[in-house]
């Protein structure tokens, strides 16, 4: 089975940075997509930003501009500069492949918390 551990969540003041990863393990023949989603309190789950084996990036509007998704070959890295207020969630690592089953995983989330 496939376990996502996520780093990099803290607390920061507006405009500051963070930088979150994602390491996949288990067996994994490929994977397609790769991505943060976040979620606030009381809110729905969203997308951050994914990235796909070919390195076709897409970026949620809020973070177009400030955050840069990456990714190797069983990771993924999120640099959010410039954070806002409203950029405060749970932020969760997702895999997604269509060589494994389930064909959909989720890290356990780190908090990302803006605050003056």
């Amino acid at each position: 089975q496939v376990q996502l551990v996520e780093s990099g969540g803290g607390v920061v003041q507006p405009g500051g940075s963070l930088r979150l990863s994602c390491a996949a393990s288990g067996s994994i023949p490929s994977i397609n997509t790769m991505g943060w989603y976040r979620q606030a309190p009381g809110n729905q789950r969203e997308l951050v930003a994914r990235i796909t084996t070919g390195a076709n990036r897409n970026y949620a509007d809020p973070v177009e501009g400030r955050f840069t998704i990456s990714r190797g070959r069983n990771t993924v890295d999120l640099q959010m500069n410039a954070l806002e207020l409203e950029d405060t969630a749970v932020y969760y690592c997702n895999l997604f492949s269509r060589w494994i089953s389930p064909s959909d995983y989720w890290g356990q989330g780190t908090q990302v918390t803006v605050s003056s």
